[in-house]
């Protein structure tokens, strides 16, 4: 029998950036909050200080910082015909499971979302019509603009410590940035990482091919920063430990060192780790919730904490899981297109080349999460017309390095064999002299890539685990064929003395590699509850006392990183709710 614990004003599920904002946000109004983290305290100068955080077998191929699939999985599968079957060990992606989430091993990497993201529908139909669009794509506005955001995107990079290089200034264009960006209130509030030499021959390369590349814009603080909140960085280090890691100089920004700290010296806020939600309960209209049900992983010993207000902010995958094991929202039915929970799920495509060049010594453990210098040409620039090309949505390319480690990091040209001692002198003559030119694109959602529950299979607490159907469609091998060739004439042009050459990826997407850890779509935000789990504030349109935050209100994926977005996404939503809902408890937006 679960122990009824004292109502509290606020609970918050997962504690990553988006429940770290909330909780400092909400715990400074004076409410009462507890969060609830089903992952491990740790602290960063002991668990990510030196010399045991270089500790590649651990935190890479043992996933120590991660989502533990023997206790909770996923089943996968590529379209509706096939049976799908658990992930039982982690590849394409790597959700986060300690506090403070995916965001203690991140790289960092920070874009702005732009109105072409936002607006994606409008746009496209108002430059190429309505038929452009494939029937299949249920491609959506999100209901908010960029301009309602950027004073949140602001708010976000001064918490994380963003380093980077602004390229349009209120309108006006800056040398050295991005000048394909949307206009932005003021710079950075660091300056760009030191750039390393792979960055550098990319960049003057892509200058050579009339191309604009900038420093990438990424929470490592390229000096010692204090933010707005008084939390203290350290320089990076380019040190080269940085995806899949926590960061030994405190240079990265995480919200273990920034936010969650400042909501724990509140004695309203309480932070319960080790506590695995398994629902969310609602009351006997099932138009608001009352709270929610967890588990104590370390004895079995069950709880429900009623709340005014729960706030689902776990990892994107979790937050849709748990409305669906909570019958919150008509469950997604891809044949009718019936339905809205489980709706859009979108990953990332990309394309990548080694280049190889006698004579050069790169240095490629010297470099930082954000070292790479990118293009945008074919991502927000709207003079790129998609319209030959057959595609929607766009992608980046960049050059550097980003965690060359010691293990993993072995770059030798195609054709060499793959073990032995040919292998062995490859390995040595080549790794100094390798460097990588690769993309990320944009996935536009699809009728049939969604999330539901399965019906076979359960996770350690008898629940349906949480099926996966995902494939690429024709718009991202059309993308993936154009980056590859962009890629190819870039690097060519630098006349490496060996070239693996970039190619589109046009087999079915596979969960085995690692490929990226942005995870979106399933509870997706939008402005009417037709076709969106949530409003513009990201408020459940069926239960008004429910918020739901992070990459899974994402009505699409863009080629950029999601943490941007759903940082001022968090900042967003802590603001409608202390300055709209606690004045006037209800929808804040007409359905």
């Amino acid at each position: 029998m679960a122990k009824v614990l004292k109502e509290v004003d606020v609970v918050i599920v997962g504690l990553g950036w988006t429940g770290g904002i909330l909780a400092k946000e909400l715990s400074e109004a004076g409410l009462q909050v507890v969060a609830l983290e089903r992952g491990a305290m740790r602290e960063a100068a002991k668990d990510y200080a030196l010399p045991g955080i270089r500790d590649e077998l651990r935190y890479v191929h043992r996933h120590d910082l991660m989502m533990n699939t023997a206790r909770d999985t996923l089943t996968i599968r590529n379209n509706p015909s096939q049976e799908a079957l658990p992930m039982r060990r982690l590849g394409s992606f790597l959700p986060g499971d300690v506090v403070g989430g995916s965001a203690v091993h991140w790289s960092g990497h920070t874009w702005r979302w732009t109105d072409m993201e936002f607006k994606a529908r409008t746009l496209y139909e108002e430059r190429y019509g309505k038929k452009y669009i494939p029937q299949d794509m249920s491609l959506q506005d999100w209901g908010i603009t960029y301009a309602e955001l950027e004073p949140y995107y602001d708010k976000f990079e001064r918490t994380a410590a963003v380093s980077g290089k602004a390229g349009n200034l209120q309108g006006r264009i800056q040398p050295g940035g991005n000048p394909f960006e949307a206009p932005r209130s003021r710079d950075y509030p660091l300056p760009p990482l030191t750039s390393i030499l792979a960055s550098e021959l990319f960049a003057d390369a892509a200058r050579n091919n009339g191309y604009h590349p900038f420093p990438r814009p990424s929470a490592n603080a390229s000096h010692a920063y204090t933010n707005p909140d008084g939390s203290k960085f350290g320089q990076c280090q380019y040190c080269g430990y940085c995806q899949r890691f926590g960061c030994e100089a405190n240079a990265k920004g995480s919200p273990h060192m920034t936010v969650i700290p400042i909501a724990m010296a509140k004695p309203n806020f309480e932070l319960r780790t080790n506590a695995w939600v398994t629902r969310v309960i609602k009351d006997s209209s099932g138009k608001r919730v009352t709270g929610v049900a967890y588990t104590n992983i370390l004895n079995g010993e069950e709880f429900e904490q009623p709340a005014n207000m729960v706030l689902l902010t776990a990892y994107a995958i979790n937050n849709v899981h748990l409305m669906l094991l909570s019958g919150i929202g008509k469950p997604y039915d891809p044949v009718s297109q019936t339905g809205v929970i489980g709706k859009n799920y979108c990953y990332q495509t990309g394309a990548g080349a080694t280049l190889f060049f006698e004579g050069r010594n790169f240095n490629p453990f010297m470099s930082s999460g954000g070292s790479n210098i990118s293009m945008d040409d074919f991502n927000t620039n709207w003079d790129f017309d998609r319209a030959p090309h057959g595609f929607i949505g766009g992608y980046t390319i960049g050059g550097g390095f980003n965690t060359a480690l010691p293990i993993g990091h072995r770059p030798v040209p195609r054709g060499t064999p793959q073990w032995g001692t040919a292998w062995k002198e490859a390995t040595s003559k080549w790794y100094q002299t390798a460097m990588n030119i690769g993309a990320s694109g944009s996935v536009m959602p699809n009728r049939y890539n969604c999330y539901d529950l399965d019906p076979t299979y359960r996770n350690a607490f008898g629940q349906p685990l949480m099926r996966m159907t995902f494939d690429y469609k024709d718009n991202e091998h059309k993308m993936g064929r154009h980056a590859a060739e962009r890629i190819n004439a870039i690097a060519k042009s630098m006349n490496p003395t060996h070239l693996n050459e970039a190619s589109a990826r046009t087999e079915p997407w596979t969960v085995v590699p690692y490929q990226s850890t942005h995870n979106t779509g399933g509870t997706i935000m939008g402005s009417n509850p037709r076709e969106s789990a949530v409003n513009k504030y990201l408020q459940s349109w069926d239960c008004h006392n429910l918020f739901v935050v992070g990459a899974n209100v994402f009505a699409h994926n863009c080629s950029y990183n999601p943490t941007g977005p759903v940082g001022a996404l968090a900042y967003w939503t802590a603001d409608a709710i202390k300055k709209k809902y606690l004045k006037t408890p209800g929808p804040l937006v007409s359905a």
